[in-house]
């Protein structure tokens, strides 16, 4: 069974910065591509981030780009996303996502996400 857990969400004021996880088991991830969405109170969903498992490439969105960082431990099989220079608009609960597809854009779409974690709740004050 798959399972994506996350942590590391809270409050923070704004400026600071935060490490979410997302751990991955019961598969292998290695041609997945792996990311984060968010969705803020009363907001649809939006994609954050993602990096192609394989080679390590990225997207972001522009809204945090020089902002966020997502980064793997292949050993851990978790995926990794530094929030910096947090501002009050980023408070959301933050989903880690896995797909099997190569296209950013697709995923980004979630059109390519075959599984989803529970999220974790991050909290920017001003």
């Amino acid at each position: 069974q798959v399972q994506l857990v996350e942590s590391g969400g809270g409050l923070v004021q704004a400026g600071g910065s935060l490490r979410l996880s997302c751990a991955a088991s019961g598969r292998t991830f290695r041609s997945y591509m792996m990311g984060w969405f968010r969705q803020a109170p009363g907001k649809e969903r939006e994609f954050v981030t993602a990096i192609r498992w394989s080679d390590g490439s990225t997207y972001y969105a522009d809204s945090v780009k020089g902002r966020f960082t997502i980064s793997r431990d292949n050993a851990k099989n978790t995926v990794y996303l530094q929030l910096n220079s947090l501002k009050p608009e980023d408070t959301a609960v933050y989903y880690c996502a896995a797909g099997a597809v190569y296209s950013f854009d697709r995923f980004g779409l979630g059109d390519g996400v075959d599984y989803w974690g529970k999220g974790t709740l991050v909290t920017v004050s001003s």
